[in-house]
């Protein structure tokens, strides 16, 4: 017997998370981003950033969207199926879905969370659909980063030539 692993069933293609959304328990948090290589960084992140409601849905940049930010020419280093897999496994998160345009802006104004985090990085007021969900009741929010890691650090690491 070869079932799908029970969080797999996390998975929701964009068009259909406005209706399973419906579902979760309130607040929603909602967040985005590529999370390629998963470090400490990120689940510490996606774990914080549920603490901040009831459930968490996370969107993840699809492939064609990644390359566009401009990371590196062989980025993502996983491709979508593997990475929505991976964020659907962690326990914080409640629904995994992506987007294909250069920002979340449409899946943000379909859900209408009532909190929409990102990292650190991310001044309030440049938070994508920051205007969206504070017009509609909601609250945004940039976590300051407890871990400092990144993909790309890795990877440089990675490719250095040792000695």
């Amino acid at each position: 017997m070869n079932s799908a692993p029970e969080f797999e069933f996390k998975l929701t293609p964009p068009q259909d998370l406005k209706a399973r959304a419906a579902h979760l328990p309130r607040p929603i948090v909602f967040t985005n981003g590529v999370f390629d290589l998963l470090h400490r960084g990120h689940v510490t992140y996606l774990a914080q950033a549920r603490a901040l409601g009831r459930s968490l849905v996370v969107a993840l940049n699809d492939d064609a969207s990644t390359r566009r930010l401009n990371k590196a020419p062989d980025r993502p280093i996983h491709d979508l199926a593997d990475r929505t897999a991976v964020i659907a496994a962690l326990e914080s998160v409640s629904l995994v879905t992506w987007f294909s345009d250069d920002t979340p802006l449409a899946l943000i104004e379909s859900l209408s969370p009532d909190v929409l985090a990102k990292g650190g990085d991310w001044p309030v007021e440049q938070i994508v659909g920051g205007q969206w969900v504070l017009a509609h009741g909601g609250k945004v929010v940039s976590i300051d980063f407890e871990y400092q890691r990144s993909t790309t650090a890795t990877l440089e690491k990675i490719r250095k030539p040792a000695g």
